[in-house]
């Protein structure tokens, strides 16, 4: 499992929202959820990113150092950190607070010398390049102290114009309104579990390829798949023009991501296509990938409404056993009900 699918899991099992998390390490929601998505690009360096997926872990209850170690085997870059090591400034910070030495009687006997140098210059006011003769310590009430003229005698008063007043400050501008609160459909999407999940397939195979373990593909086990049958082509034989996994949500949700964990083998072409039935014309292309293997993370251009997604293959990737087959480890679904 990768690191953002690792922490949303644990998230999700702690009964806990993004926001709920971002109150708890200060990390903004949306750094979490990209963090979730497996993108760091908003964390602002090696640095932070590590910081972050260790504040996160600690939150959710997940173990922050093997996250932390394959942060660092597949997003960090050449070169050292662009910091001081978290684990180092962690260990700097956890150091006992070194014992201080008794000084107290000459620190406050310094402060009683600097405070009386400074208040007898204050209230004497000597001048600093006379004969040590005071000069006046303050001017008229409400003025400013005059520039000092011959040494132990007060200045001449300036024969300046005064002054001209400002103008009084331009008066605040009147407060805008408030703005309104933001809909349910922008307050953060939500990892959503299918109810169901089944095999798809066109009319020539209706029941889909290995009906039986389509349930595999939901049950958030990264151990256990759903599988296509196997193929001597990568177009299914020139027998069927795709094949799928239809996921029902339950109802109508709007759908902002879907996640798709395949296995290794590069070479599979598929679709997102959501609609209103599970029928093939009505289920609506909104997003597709073609060739990688492993973690794929699709977002729609735009944001489908549907009850139902249907990961929908029209190539198949080479099998180590020599054929055309693919293997579905995990689908989740991410939007707003």
């Amino acid at each position: 499992m990768s690191i953002g699918e690792t922490l949303a899991d644990a998230r999700e099992e702690a009964g806990l929202s993004v926001l709920q998390v971002s109150e708890r390490t200060r990390i903004r929601p949306s750094i979490i959820r990209n963090i979730e998505a497996d993108d760091y690009s908003e964390c602002g360096g090696d640095f932070y990113a590590r910081g972050d997926i260790r504040s996160i872990a600690e939150v959710v209850g997940a173990d922050p150092a093997p996250l932390i170690q394959e942060y660092d085997q597949a997003y960090r870059a050449a070169g050292p950190v662009s910091a001081t090591s978290l684990d180092e400034l962690m260990r700097t910070s956890a150091e006992p607070e070194r014992p201080r030495r008794s000084g107290r009687l000459v620190v406050l006997g310094l402060a009683l010398v600097v405070a009386a140098g400074v208040g007898g210059y204050f209230l004497w006011g000597y001048h600093p390049g006379g004969s040590g003769a005071p000069v006046a310590a303050t001017s008229q009430a409400g003025g400013s102290r005059a520039p000092s003229g011959q040494p132990g005698r007060p200045a001449a008063a300036s024969s300046a114009p005064a002054a001209t007043p400002t103008a009084p400050p331009p008066s605040a501008p009147s407060p805008s309104p408030p703005a309104p609160a933001p809909s349910a459909a922008h307050r953060g999407a939500q990892m959503m579990d299918p109810v169901r999940a089944a095999a798809f397939g066109p009319y020539r195979n209706p029941r889909g390829d290995n009906p039986q373990h389509a349930s595999l593909a939901i049950d958030r086990r990264p151990r256990t798949a759903w599988r296509t049958d196997w193929y001597t082509t990568p177009q299914f034989g020139n027998l069927y023009r795709g094949t799928g996994l239809l996921l029902n949500m339950g109802r109508r949700v709007t759908i902002t991501a879907v996640r798709v964990i395949l296995g290794p083998a590069a070479g599979a072409h598929f679709q997102i296509r959501v609609g209103p039935r599970p029928h093939l014309a009505a289920l609506r292309p909104v997003a597709q990938s073609a060739g990688p293997g492993g973690m794929v993370y699709l977002k729609p251009g735009s944001r489908p409404r549907g009850r139902y997604v249907l990961v929908w293959f029209t190539r198949l990737p080479l099998s180590p056993s020599g054929n055309f087959q693919v293997a579905v480890h995990g689908v989740r679904v991410r939007g707003y009900r």
